[in-house]
């Protein structure tokens, strides 16, 4: 009874976005589906960050409901015997409600997802296809239910670093295709093939910056953020004393080595020092590689867009440091690296297309999204 009871949040969250793609004055309804998808798959990526950071991830310990219920007001009877038993453990009403709001909100992507898979198929089955292949929403249907699986793991494998690091990849892939099957829709402003010379550098921009993203999961999921308490140095050594076997071991247990021992300091200290060394490569050369493509009219807006989130994710990364983990700076952090990930797979998108013989619209015949 309580799946059917969640089943009916998502379906009501899900209505909301689906009413407001229905009512606006829009001749490419899909399109605009899909940017709004991508819209909250955004802010699911940014509250799952915060669901993560206040440790709310185990508020509901059992899944897809809590305490075999579809909310924590109605489990509340379990949640305060839980909390009274523990009092500084996982569980309390505020996480209940944090962890599950981020699943009501994921329940109702994978609605308006399903909305776009019935769409695509059924206009192919009028003969009037929508502008992309229907296995587009088929295939981002299939990655949000292994996500999902990845989600209940998260729970069930008590936060286990590995799975929740994948659940945080693959939410980022989601919004990935999201973005880029939304760029694909939206009518490209005029382009210089020459740009299309630099795609292997867009490439390499973006791999740079997965890498990056893993690299500062595992730094969130082992809550090694205050490993190093000072910058540039760790504390007070350019080059501390570090355990990366232990730190990048993948398969172990949360707060716990390989061989079943607590995690050492200097292992945390390993997994913060590779993240932070490498924040200096990727800003270094994402900020070169959007500085050069700002010469071009049809590439500017989001290269720009990237130089200032590169800054802002500097500052912010920073400020965890210096002032010790605020939590609004974290979320921001972890919002910035996602919409990062964005403004990349548009450059991508933009640059692939940008070769001779490609049928755009002059950037002033583009249609609102």
């Amino acid at each position: 009874m309580y799946l059917l009871q969640l089943g009916l949040i998502g379906l009501t969250i899900a209505l909301l976005p689906l009413s407001y793609v229905w009512v606006k004055a829009d001749d490419d309804k899909f399109r605009k589906l899909v940017w709004m998808t991508t819209f909250f798959t955004l802010d699911l990526v940014m509250f799952g960050g915060f669901t993560r950071l206040t440790d709310s991830g185990l508020g509901c310990p059992d899944w897809p409901g809590c305490y075999g219920t579809s909310s924590p007001f109605i489990a509340h009877a379990a949640i305060s015997a839980a909390h009274l038993a523990m009092p500084s453990g996982p569980v309390s009403m505020g996480k209940a409600w944090i962890e599950m709001i981020h699943r009501y909100f994921a329940m109702a992507i994978g609605v308006l997802i399903i909305a776009q898979v019935l769409i695509a198929w059924v206009a192919r089955a009028r003969r009037r296809p929508l502008s992309v292949s229907p296995w587009w929403p088929t295939g981002l249907l299939l990655l949000i239910l292994v996500q999902g699986a990845f989600g209940a793991w998260t729970v069930t494998m008590k936060l286990q670093p590995v799975i929740v690091t994948i659940h945080l990849l693959l939410g980022l892939s989601l919004l990935g295709a999201l973005g880029w099957l939304a760029a694909r829709m939206t009518p490209l402003p005029a382009h210089a093939p020459e740009a299309g010379r630099h795609r292997a550098a867009a490439l390499a921009a973006l791999l740079l910056l997965v890498v990056q993203i893993a690299l500062g999961g595992w730094v969130s999921t082992n809550y090694a953020v205050l490993a190093c308490t000072d910058f540039p140095t760790c504390n007070g050594q350019w080059v501390p004393p570090m355990d990366f076997a232990h730190g990048f071991h993948l398969w172990r247990a949360l707060g716990m080595s390989a061989d079943g021992e607590v995690i050492t300091q200097d292992a945390l200290v390993a997994i913060h020092w590779t993240h932070r060394t490498f924040a200096f490569v990727v800003i270094a050369y994402l900020v070169a590689f959007a500085w050069r493509m700002r010469r071009y009219a049809s590439l500017r807006r989001p290269a720009d867009g990237v130089l200032l989130v590169v800054v802002i994710q500097f500052v912010t990364g920073l400020t965890n440091i210096v002032l010790q983990w605020p939590l609004p700076v974290a979320v921001a952090h972890n919002g910035g690296a996602a919409i990062l990930l964005l403004l990349l797979v548009m450059l991508n998108f933009r640059i692939l297309s940008s070769r001779p013989g490609r049928a755009v619209l002059p950037a002033r015949d583009i249609a609102p999204a």
